[in-house]
């Protein structure tokens, strides 16, 4: 569903976005990143944002699932966006930020565990993450797209299944990650997801800031 529609407003959606201006939620992510590291923008629609960290200095990889999407963010941005799924995500450890603005909403409840948890596995020990979501609970549909709600309660019940699937995924893979210096004797659970920050905004584009969005910062410790 999510898909035919991007295939149909993708030009639409580039406009309505590409120009809004993200500076206070790009602040608290950018502020843990050092100078150059590798950042992931996973669903990264219009590129704005992957153009935005790529200009800052950052060095910078995105995808998404709409091909229309990811040819205007290639011309924007430059960047050879990658066409993908958040379940085609296979990268272990390789990214020092991930930014998943307005994307994980459309994965369904049922899969957003897995997803999160591939998400997870690819980001580096002491590694940060955005995400958001349009507050509130359960999964909707709308002018047809689907969407998962989510609140402070529901996101951290979720980061609380990924930490103890990351436990199961690292032993099983442990053969493909690298371990930190010093950390040969510590159990798979020490790798785990903390909440930084949650808090929540209005919808930055003109017309919409009575629309309320979940924002968090997570850090993979």
């Amino acid at each position: 569903m999510n898909e035919h529609y991007y295939r149909q407003n993708a030009q639409r959606f580039f406009t309505d976005t590409v120009s809004v201006d993200m500076s206070a939620l790009y602040q608290p992510f950018i502020t843990c990143l050092r100078s150059g590291a590798r950042i992931l923008d996973a669903g990264c629609g219009s590129g704005r944002d992957a153009k935005a960290f790529s200009e800052m200095g950052f060095t910078v990889e995105a995808f998404d699932a709409s091909a229309e999407l990811v040819a205007l963010a290639r011309q924007l941005s430059g960047k050879p966006v990658a066409r993908m799924r958040f379940q085609d995500v296979a990268a272990v450890e390789k990214y020092d930020g991930i930014w998943c603005c307005a994307s994980l909403l459309h994965v369904s409840e049922a899969e957003l565990p897995e997803v999160m948890t591939k998400l997870a596995i690819a980001l580096k020990p002491g590694g940060v993450w955005y995400l958001s979501f349009k507050y509130g609970r359960g999964e909707r549909e709308k002018d047809g797209r689907r969407f998962t709600d989510l609140d402070a309660a529901g996101l951290q019940k979720l980061v609380d299944e990924v930490n103890e699937a990351i436990s199961v995924s690292l032993a099983n893979n442990k053969a493909d990650i690298k371990r930190q210096a010093g950390s040969k004797n510590k159990k798979g659970s020490d790798f785990v997801l903390e909440t930084k920050k949650i808090w929540q905004t209005g919808d930055f584009r003109i017309g919409r800031g009575d629309e309320v969005w979940l924002n968090a910062i997570i850090r993979k410790n």
